[in-house]
């Protein structure tokens, strides 16, 4: 497994599509183990492949409703994904690795429900609510080549963002 480098904002590869996956091979067993890595590492809670260089629908998130598991066991891992429920709404905080230091308010479901693919081909589904839900969402945006930024109401300030912070805790 090897670090990857995270793109950040103003890199034009994030603006564009993402292609499906249709080789479920070593290669992509790479490229997702590296992502791991890269997702722990860089203490986040969702990675895509856009954001580190690959244009493929491949997405993982960090299920943050499973305290008790490992930040290794609460990766999901989404190939292919696509939102096939919604329902709810939440509103808060939003950041992200690519677009280090800046948080945003954004309005997304409360509840998601996704379809996807697994690292061998399988298709399964899976949903979460809260955070778990707020990613899903941000991470398959970034395969359409779509950042928060764009559908923030609008960046919060350090003072805003921390009574944010106290609201949650």
């Amino acid at each position: 497994m090897a670090l990857r480098n995270i793109r950040e904002e103003g890199d034009a590869l994030l603006l564009k599509k993402s292609r499906p996956v249709t080789d479920f091979d070593r290669r992509l067993h790479i490229l997702i183990d590296d992502m791991r890595e890269t997702l722990i590492n860089a203490d986040g809670v969702g990675l895509a492949a856009p954001q580190v260089g690959v244009l493929r629908r491949l997405v993982l998130v960090m299920d943050t409703s499973k305290e008790e598991l490992t930040p290794e066991e609460q990766i999901i891992e989404l190939i292919n994904p696509e939102i096939i429920k919604t329902s709810g709404s939440q509103e808060g905080p939003e950041g992200c690795l690519s677009v280090p230091g800046v948080y945003g308010l954004v309005k997304r479901p409360d509840y998601v429900k996704v379809r996807a693919q697994d690292r061998h081909g399988k298709t399964f589904e899976v949903e979460g609510t809260g955070l778990t839900a707020r990613c899903f969402c941000h991470e398959i945006d970034h395969l359409d080549g779509h950042l928060f930024t764009e559908i923030s109401e609008r960046i919060l300030s350090e003072e805003e963002l921390e009574e944010y912070s106290k609201k949650s805790e």
